[in-house]
């Protein structure tokens, strides 16, 4: 379970534990875990369809070398006749239920051998999904203009294989083939290769807390792999426990970091894995593996606010709902749903986020029945947390996928857009978002008969909570998810098209903010600390701000932001010089000790990169 140390300059090759690997041109070796199965054998798919039984070693493990090389289809034939694709797969040609393929990971020559990663405090993420920018090759393509943006690091949703044709990727079910809907592993090796040329980091999403529906054959010959006594909102509990099934998760982890170069990981919904331990062992294997040769970075999705999981040998950072979540109600007046726990005080609960890192450390939940949420969190360092105002569940878990421009008012999306790319913590983009893209990104599935009508109903019936979707007519409404029309809905355009044609004035912001961060705020990141928040008193309800850090040279950084209709009281004129301010000229109103609707300025003190002082908001409002 190492990288190989005999391996020609230029290649990367894991080898595990699990699956397939090339010991020359003509030979492979397979190992297969099936301990609910009393014998197992190697079926090739070539000429002669032949079967090579496997030799039992123990444990439920089953080996064998066979006369086949790179290229070569197969799958495992269990005693009870079934034939199942390879857990451990690295490529599926014909999708999830067609033959494993053999691939040489070392037959990809790499161009990125000085590569060594960036810090974490310079990332700037960016999230997409490959199949809705048409695959590896296109995502590859995009790359020189997303690193042109200002952003460290492209973000994939799951690759992993997944049924169909189509999928967020979230319902995959063999962990470590690339899905063939988006092309061969070598371009999505490629695609990596392409974006550390161009300085950008490249993290995966990748899914370990269940299996989708449709595809999972692990059952049939491993159910040691899941709990009896637990399940998640979308099947069959894992369980990490087992020594197996430990193995298997923490060796994709590694294989995609090392195999695949990727940069980081994000670990999807970590409170349904429910396994703490185990997130604690996959982070110090991870760091392990790495040594000092790489900067590699782990990111939690975890709904539990577990800060003990966060910190040095521990993950990095935590996707920061709490911030999107209040900072969706002052931008939307939205109350329903999850935003119900942020609409009592929603300036308050984004003033905790930027002063302290979650909103919610240990007080009682309205969403967990009046549970306590979270754990103690001021002690970290900004960095631990990703903020974002828009994010593949953030849009697409909507009924209809709207983005945020579609709701709330273009001067405070700016205004809000700037505090989060111009504070420490790190931020993070949705594709599409820097073109002021208001094409919906919608929940998109490819399943057939009673499961496709499953998830039809299903999603429609998770949406008759809410007051606006009482009437089922209006329910029926709700894209289905396995339409392909929905899928094209999704899929981006690039360059941006007549829908959006002020894209270049957002994409002129995002640019100028971006450059700001760069300059003046990302180098002094590391020590950071905030220094307090402050709540600005105004007519009708309280929506703005100032926030401040001592950054890590010793200089502050303040933000004031302002995302009500009305004029909010400055107590007194921040010190510094004004690095970034949206709307255009919003100082003109601090010599009243104004702070004018719907902007942001950004003061930082000390000495001021005077280059830095011309990227300043540039857009227009919308009319």
């Amino acid at each position: 379970m190492t990288s190989r140390s005999d391996r020609p300059t230029g290649t990367h090759a894991f080898e595990s534990s699990f699956g397939a690997t090339c010991v020359d041109a003509e030979r492979t070796r397979f190992r297969f875990w099936a301990p609910a199965s009393r014998t197992a054998a190697v079926e090739l798919h070539d000429d002669s369809e032949h079967t090579i039984p496997m030799t039992p070693v123990g444990d439920g493990w089953f080996e064998t070398v066979a006369p086949c090389g790179p290229g070569a289809l197969y799958r495992y034939r269990l005693d009870d006749g079934l034939a199942v694709p390879d857990p451990a797969s690295r490529f599926q040609p014909g999708g999830v239920d067609g033959p494993s393929q053999v691939v040489d990971p070392a037959s990809y020559r790499w161009r990125d051998g000085a590569w060594r990663g960036r810090p974490w405090h310079e990332t700037v993420l960016y999230e997409l999904h490959v199949g809705a920018c048409g695959g590896y090759a296109s995502v590859e393509r995009r790359l020189p203009a997303i690193a042109a943006l200002g952003v460290t690091a492209v973000e994939l949703m799951p690759v992993n294989a997944f049924p169909g044709s189509r999928n967020w990727g979230y319902d995959g079910v063999l962990p470590f083939a690339p899905d063939a809907s988006y092309g061969r592993p070598e371009e999505l090796k490629a695609l990596v290769d392409t974006a550390h040329g161009l300085g950008l980091q490249v993290f995966l999403d990748v899914v370990y807390n269940h299996f989708g529906p449709e595809g999972n054959q692990l059952p049939r010959y491993a159910p040691a792999f899941f709990r009896d006594d637990r399940r998640t909102a979308w099947g069959p509990a894992i369980d990490f426990s087992h020594p197996q099934t430990s193995a298997f998760f923490i060796e994709n982890a590694l294989y995609w970091l090392d195999e695949f170069r990727f940069d980081g990981l994000r670990i999807d919904a970590a409170h349904a894995i429910g396994d703490d331990a185990w997130l604690r062992e996959l982070a110090r294997r991870v760091r392990a593996h790495a040594g000092d040769t790489r900067h590699l970075h782990l990111v939690l999705e975890n709904e539990r606010n577990t800060a003990s999981l966060l910190g040095p040998g521990g993950f990095d950072a935590q996707w920061n709902d709490d911030f999107h979540n209040s900072a969706h109600v002052l931008l939307t007046g939205e109350r329903d749903g999850y935003y119900r726990a942020y609409a009592d005080a929603p300036l308050r609960h984004l003033a905790r986020t930027l002063g302290e890192g979650f909103a919610y450390q240990g007080e009682p939940s309205p969403l967990h029945d009046g549970a306590a949420r979270g754990e103690p969190s001021a002690h970290l360092p900004p960095t631990a947390f990703v903020t974002f105002l828009q994010n593949h569940d953030q849009i697409g878990n909507r009924a209809f996928g709207e983005r945020l421009r579609a709701l709330a008012n273009d001067d405070a999306v700016r205004a809000a857009t700037a505090l989060m790319l111009l504070a420490p913590p790190i931020p993070l983009l949705f594709m599409g978002e820097e073109d002021g893209s208001t094409q919906p990104f919608q929940f998109f599935t490819d399943y057939r008969g009673a499961l496709a009508d499953a998830v039809r109903e299903g999603r429609r019936r998770e949406f008759s909570a809410f007051p606006a979707f009482a009437d089922p007519a209006h329910r029926d409404l709700i894209p289905d998810p396995n339409d392909i029309a929905t899928f094209v809905r999704s899929s981006s355009h690039h360059p941006p098209d007549d829908n959006w044609p002020d894209a270049a004035a957002w994409q002129r912001f995002y640019r100028s903010a971006l450059t700001v961060r760069a300059v003046l705020v990302t180098p002094h990141v590391p020590g950071a600390r905030a220094l307090g928040v402050d709540l600005l008193a105004g007519d009708g309800d309280p929506a703005a701000l100032v926030a401040r850090w001592r950054l890590g040279d010793g200089s502050t950084l303040t933000i004031a932001l302002n995302l009500g209709s009305l004029d909010a009281a400055l107590p007194e004129l921040p010190v510094g010089k004004i690095v970034f301010e949206t709307p255009p000229r919003a100082r003109d109103r601090l010599p009243d000790l104004k702070l004018p609707p719907r902007a942001c300025i950004a003061w930082r003190d000390g000495a001021v990169n005077h280059d830095a002082r011309h990227h300043r908001a540039n857009g227009q409002s919308r009319s």
